[in-house]
Protein backbone atom coordinates (compact mmCIF):
# COMPACT_ATOMS: atom_id res chain seq x y z
CA UNK A 1 0.00 0.00 0.00
CA UNK A 2 0.93 3.73 -0.97
CA UNK A 3 0.71 6.47 1.40
CA UNK A 4 1.50 10.32 0.40
CA UNK A 5 2.67 12.63 3.35
CA UNK A 6 2.83 16.20 3.05
CA UNK A 7 5.18 16.87 5.26
CA UNK A 8 7.08 19.71 6.99
CA UNK A 9 7.00 19.01 10.74
CA UNK A 10 8.91 16.56 13.43
CA UNK A 11 5.80 14.72 13.52
CA UNK A 12 5.59 14.11 9.62
CA UNK A 13 9.35 12.57 9.74
CA UNK A 14 8.66 10.18 12.94
CA UNK A 15 5.07 9.44 10.89
CA UNK A 16 7.19 8.35 7.50
CA UNK A 17 9.32 5.75 9.40
CA UNK A 18 6.45 4.69 11.46
CA UNK A 19 5.09 3.44 8.14
CA UNK A 20 8.11 2.09 6.24
CA UNK A 21 8.17 -0.56 9.25
CA UNK A 22 4.95 -1.09 8.79
CA UNK A 23 5.66 -2.19 5.13
CA UNK A 24 3.81 0.96 3.92
CA UNK A 25 5.59 2.31 0.25
CA UNK A 26 5.75 5.96 1.48
CA UNK A 27 6.40 9.22 -0.63
CA UNK A 28 7.27 12.21 1.67
CA UNK A 29 6.62 15.89 0.54
CA UNK A 30 8.58 18.71 1.47
CA UNK A 31 8.68 22.13 0.20
CA UNK A 32 12.72 22.82 0.39
CA UNK A 33 15.95 21.34 0.49
CA UNK A 34 15.72 22.50 3.99
CA UNK A 35 13.30 20.17 4.37
CA UNK A 36 14.82 17.05 2.27
CA UNK A 37 17.67 17.39 5.19
CA UNK A 38 15.58 17.57 7.96
CA UNK A 39 14.07 14.22 6.89
CA UNK A 40 17.41 12.40 5.62
CA UNK A 41 17.39 9.25 4.24
CA UNK A 42 15.08 6.30 5.46
CA UNK A 43 14.82 2.74 3.85
CA UNK A 44 11.38 2.71 2.13
CA UNK A 45 10.88 6.31 1.98
CA UNK A 46 11.06 8.30 -1.30
CA UNK A 47 11.32 12.07 -1.07
CA UNK A 48 9.82 14.61 -3.10
CA UNK A 49 11.59 18.35 -2.27
CA UNK A 50 10.10 21.34 -3.96
CA UNK A 51 6.74 23.28 -3.51
CA UNK A 52 3.86 21.88 -5.31
CA UNK A 53 0.47 23.17 -6.62
CA UNK A 54 -3.07 21.24 -6.21
CA UNK A 55 -2.54 20.00 -9.71
CA UNK A 56 1.33 18.53 -8.54
CA UNK A 57 -0.02 17.25 -5.64
CA UNK A 58 -2.69 15.89 -7.02
CA UNK A 59 -0.25 14.07 -9.84
CA UNK A 60 1.50 12.75 -6.53
CA UNK A 61 -1.52 11.05 -5.10
CA UNK A 62 -2.74 9.42 -8.32
CA UNK A 63 -3.07 5.78 -7.23
CA UNK A 64 -2.33 6.39 -3.94
CA UNK A 65 -4.32 4.47 -1.37
CA UNK A 66 -3.63 6.96 1.85
CA UNK A 67 -2.65 10.89 2.00
CA UNK A 68 -1.66 12.51 5.64
CA UNK A 69 -1.15 15.84 6.02
CA UNK A 70 1.16 17.03 8.47
CA UNK A 71 2.41 20.54 7.45
CA UNK A 72 2.91 23.17 9.56
CA UNK A 73 0.05 23.75 11.77
CA UNK A 74 0.16 27.43 10.52
CA UNK A 75 -0.05 26.41 6.88
CA UNK A 76 -3.16 26.76 5.95
CA UNK A 77 -3.16 27.20 2.05
CA UNK A 78 -1.09 24.16 1.91
CA UNK A 79 -3.61 21.99 3.61
CA UNK A 80 -6.01 23.96 1.73
CA UNK A 81 -4.44 22.60 -1.54
CA UNK A 82 -3.81 18.83 -0.17
CA UNK A 83 -7.71 18.27 0.77
CA UNK A 84 -8.65 19.72 -2.95
CA UNK A 85 -6.13 17.47 -4.40
CA UNK A 86 -7.21 14.15 -2.26
CA UNK A 87 -10.74 15.41 -2.90
CA UNK A 88 -10.33 15.15 -6.96
CA UNK A 89 -8.24 12.01 -6.93
CA UNK A 90 -10.62 10.44 -3.91
CA UNK A 91 -7.43 9.50 -1.89
CA UNK A 92 -8.92 8.91 1.83
CA UNK A 93 -6.86 11.93 3.74
CA UNK A 94 -5.90 11.77 7.70
CA UNK A 95 -4.82 15.42 9.15
CA UNK A 96 -1.95 14.81 11.62
CA UNK A 97 -2.63 18.14 14.18
CA UNK A 98 0.41 19.37 16.10
CA UNK A 99 -0.35 18.77 20.13
CA UNK A 100 -1.67 22.98 21.02
CA UNK A 101 0.41 24.66 24.13
CA UNK A 102 -1.66 26.40 26.98
CA UNK A 103 -1.92 30.39 26.69
CA UNK A 104 0.47 31.58 28.76
CA UNK A 105 -1.43 34.08 31.52
CA UNK A 106 -0.67 37.98 29.95
CA UNK A 107 0.42 36.86 26.47
CA UNK A 108 -0.78 39.28 23.69
CA UNK A 109 -3.26 36.92 21.31
CA UNK A 110 -3.76 37.84 18.00
CA UNK A 111 -5.40 36.41 14.86
CA UNK A 112 -2.78 37.30 12.32
CA UNK A 113 0.41 38.82 12.36
CA UNK A 114 -1.31 42.17 10.39
CA UNK A 115 -2.80 42.53 13.99
CA UNK A 116 0.26 41.84 15.98
CA UNK A 117 2.18 44.69 14.11
CA UNK A 118 -0.70 46.86 14.63
CA UNK A 119 -0.73 46.02 18.10
CA UNK A 120 3.20 46.84 18.67
CA UNK A 121 2.84 49.89 16.23
CA UNK A 122 1.79 51.51 20.04
CA UNK A 123 4.75 50.19 21.83
CA UNK A 124 8.56 51.17 21.92
CA UNK A 125 11.58 48.63 22.12
CA UNK A 126 13.30 45.85 20.48
CA UNK A 127 11.25 42.73 19.28
CA UNK A 128 12.06 39.15 18.58
CA UNK A 129 10.20 37.59 16.19
CA UNK A 130 10.25 33.91 15.75
CA UNK A 131 7.40 32.92 13.52
CA UNK A 132 9.49 33.14 10.41
CA UNK A 133 10.64 34.87 6.92
CA UNK A 134 6.89 34.11 5.54
CA UNK A 135 5.70 36.80 8.09
CA UNK A 136 8.61 39.64 7.68
CA UNK A 137 6.32 41.77 6.05
CA UNK A 138 3.78 42.16 8.21
CA UNK A 139 5.78 43.53 10.58
CA UNK A 140 7.95 45.35 7.83
CA UNK A 141 6.24 48.65 8.65
CA UNK A 142 7.29 48.70 12.23
CA UNK A 143 10.71 49.81 10.85
CA UNK A 144 13.89 47.42 10.73
CA UNK A 145 15.61 48.89 13.31
CA UNK A 146 13.37 47.28 16.02
CA UNK A 147 13.44 43.62 13.97
CA UNK A 148 15.21 41.27 14.98
CA UNK A 149 13.68 37.79 13.13
CA UNK A 150 14.95 34.80 14.34
CA UNK A 151 14.99 32.64 10.79
CA UNK A 152 16.56 29.05 9.21
CA UNK A 153 20.50 30.03 8.15
CA UNK A 154 18.85 29.95 4.12
CA UNK A 155 19.72 32.22 1.56
CA UNK A 156 16.04 32.86 1.15
CA UNK A 157 15.25 34.12 4.77
CA UNK A 158 18.21 36.59 4.56
CA UNK A 159 17.04 38.12 1.40
CA UNK A 160 13.16 38.31 3.29
CA UNK A 161 14.62 39.96 5.64
CA UNK A 162 16.75 42.61 3.37
CA UNK A 163 13.64 43.21 2.10
CA UNK A 164 11.78 44.07 5.31
CA UNK A 165 14.60 46.72 5.71
CA UNK A 166 16.14 44.23 8.97
CA UNK A 167 20.26 45.73 9.49
CA UNK A 168 22.49 42.44 8.89
CA UNK A 169 23.20 43.01 12.45
CA UNK A 170 19.94 42.21 13.96
CA UNK A 171 19.27 38.71 11.43
CA UNK A 172 19.10 36.06 13.84
CA UNK A 173 20.17 32.96 11.36
CA UNK A 174 19.48 29.84 13.58
CA UNK A 175 18.40 26.56 13.35
CA UNK A 176 16.33 25.01 16.30
CA UNK A 177 16.20 23.70 18.74
CA UNK A 178 16.37 26.62 21.45
CA UNK A 179 16.35 26.06 25.17
CA UNK A 180 14.90 28.37 27.50
CA UNK A 181 18.55 29.53 28.23
CA UNK A 182 19.25 30.70 24.82
CA UNK A 183 16.33 31.98 24.28
CA UNK A 184 16.51 34.44 27.85
CA UNK A 185 20.65 34.81 26.36
CA UNK A 186 19.33 36.24 22.78
CA UNK A 187 16.96 38.59 25.15
CA UNK A 188 19.13 39.98 26.99
CA UNK A 189 22.08 40.11 24.50
CA UNK A 190 20.00 42.25 22.15
CA UNK A 191 17.38 43.95 24.97
CA UNK A 192 14.45 42.66 23.95
CA UNK A 193 11.02 44.16 24.68
CA UNK A 194 8.85 41.99 22.75
CA UNK A 195 8.60 38.33 21.69
CA UNK A 196 6.48 37.48 18.93
CA UNK A 197 6.16 34.03 18.37
CA UNK A 198 3.45 30.88 17.06
CA UNK A 199 1.98 27.90 18.85
CA UNK A 200 4.43 25.10 17.41
CA UNK A 201 3.82 22.87 20.61
CA UNK A 202 6.28 21.31 21.92
CA UNK A 203 8.03 20.30 19.09
CA UNK A 204 8.29 23.89 17.74
CA UNK A 205 10.04 25.17 21.19
CA UNK A 206 7.14 27.26 22.28
CA UNK A 207 7.09 26.02 25.59
CA UNK A 208 10.82 27.09 26.47
CA UNK A 209 9.97 30.79 24.18
CA UNK A 210 7.21 31.16 26.84
CA UNK A 211 9.33 30.36 30.00
CA UNK A 212 11.74 32.85 28.56
CA UNK A 213 9.94 35.36 28.39
CA UNK A 214 8.31 35.14 31.45
CA UNK A 215 11.41 35.02 33.30
CA UNK A 216 13.23 38.07 31.42
CA UNK A 217 9.97 39.84 32.32
CA UNK A 218 9.18 41.04 28.22
CA UNK A 219 5.86 40.69 26.30
CA UNK A 220 4.90 37.69 24.82
CA UNK A 221 2.91 38.18 21.76
CA UNK A 222 1.18 35.04 20.29
CA UNK A 223 -0.20 34.36 16.94
CA UNK A 224 -3.49 32.30 17.72
CA UNK A 225 -3.37 28.78 15.82
CA UNK A 226 -5.94 28.41 12.97
CA UNK A 227 -8.57 26.08 13.80
CA UNK A 228 -8.76 23.34 11.76
CA UNK A 229 -10.49 19.37 12.56
CA UNK A 230 -8.06 16.38 12.87
CA UNK A 231 -6.11 13.39 14.77
CA UNK A 232 -2.97 13.41 16.92
CA UNK A 233 -0.30 11.59 15.76
CA UNK A 234 -0.99 8.36 17.58
CA UNK A 235 -4.78 8.14 16.23
CA UNK A 236 -2.89 8.58 12.79
CA UNK A 237 -0.24 5.69 13.60
CA UNK A 238 -3.11 3.46 15.02
CA UNK A 239 -5.18 3.94 11.77
CA UNK A 240 -2.32 3.08 9.46
CA UNK A 241 -1.36 0.30 10.90
CA UNK A 242 -5.03 -0.81 10.82
CA UNK A 243 -5.60 -0.01 6.97
CA UNK A 244 -2.75 -2.57 6.98
CA UNK A 245 -4.16 -5.16 9.29
CA UNK A 246 -1.61 -4.00 11.80
CA UNK A 247 -4.38 -4.03 14.95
Amino acid sequence: MRCVIFSGTTEGRRLSLELARLGWAVAVCVATGYGREEQGEIPGVAVLAGRMDEEEMARTLRGADLCVDATHPYAVRASQSVRAACAGERVPLLRLLREESPVPEGAAVFSTAQEAAQWLKTTQGNILLTTGAKELDAFAPLGGERLYPRVLPLASSLEACRGAGVPSSHILALQGPFSQELNEALIRQYHIEYLVTKDGGPAGGFAEKAAAAKAAGIDLVLLRRPREDGLDYDTVLKKCGEMMGCK
